[in-house]
Order: C-alpha cells, then structure tokens, then sequence
C-alpha cells in the first residue's frame, strides 16, 4: 500500500492527442491511463470551426467545463432541446446521466478545458445515436439562424 511520502506529483505536456468517442480530438491530461488518477480526469479540447461531437451523456459522473477561448452552443436534455450559449471564461456544469453535445457554430476554434469525475476518460461516454436527428435538425437552424442577415427596425 503506498502512503502519502511515496505519491508523486506528476506533468503531463499536453502534446499527444487522442479521438475521444464523441467525434473530437482531445489533448492527453490527467486520466488513470495517463496519471494513475482514481476519481478525476482533465483534458483539453479545441473545437474547430463548424465542427460538433456526438451526442452522448456520461453515465454516472459529472463534468465541469472551463472555456478558454471561442464562443460554442450546447445542445442538452433528453431530447437536446435546450440550448447554451458558452463564451470564454464563462464555466459550465453538466451533471451525470443528461445527454448533450457541444457545437462550434463560429468561424474561429473553441477551446476548453474539461473536467470529469470519470478518472478513465472515455470509459463512461454512452453515444446516443438515437438523437442525432434531432441534433442534426438543431444545428441546421441555429446555422441559419447565424447566416440571417440582421431585420432592419
């Protein structure tokens, strides 16, 4: 059994990437296959523009969400029917077991650092293929909604 003088802290350079189930390409943090981590998880994420993941829940483990940079809409709920706008610095909860996926609707990348209490990252990720549909609807009128050019008054 090791005791508290035998841990060590450790680094991790996030320059190694891996494709995560839901669709995006994350940078390699914190995670028991990378750190030994028990109850966490961190990782990066850049979304590019236009791009979106899957939609897909975790089952049993939170997710808290820092946005570093970019502006990204949220689709969430049983049937992805709310909708959140996330803009750098804002913080962002999803709580375990509710479906969502994240949209990059802008022309410039969005980048976030994620949070997980899943210490194997992408161990409780559950794709819902059932609500692609439904997301696919979404995002083509949030798209066309961003495109409309503005009413004059």
């Amino acid at each position: 059994m090791s005791t508290a003088s035998e841990a060590a802290c450790r680094v991790v350079r996030a320059a190694d990437t891996y494709d995560g189930k839901q669709g995006l390409t994350y940078f390699c943090g914190i995670a028991a296959e990378t750190v030994g981590s028990k109850h966490i998880c961190m990782h990066l994420l850049t979304i590019p523009p236009g791009a979106r993941a899957k939609a897909h829940l975790h089952e049993s483990h939170e997710t808290a969400i820092y946005i570093l940079e970019g502006e990204a809409i949220t689709l969430h709920g049983d049937r992805l029917q709310h909708q959140t706008v996330t803009r750098a610095g804002d913080l962002v909860y999803i709580p375990a077991g509710v479906p969502h996926l994240p949209i990059n609707v802008s022309g410039k990348p969005v980048s976030a650092v994620i949070a997980r209490t899943d210490p194997n990252e992408q161990e409780s990720v559950v794709l819902l293929p059932e609500l692609e549909a439904l997301a696919d609807e979404a995002i083509a009128r949030l798209m066309s909604e961003t495109k409309a050019p503005a009413r004059a008054t």
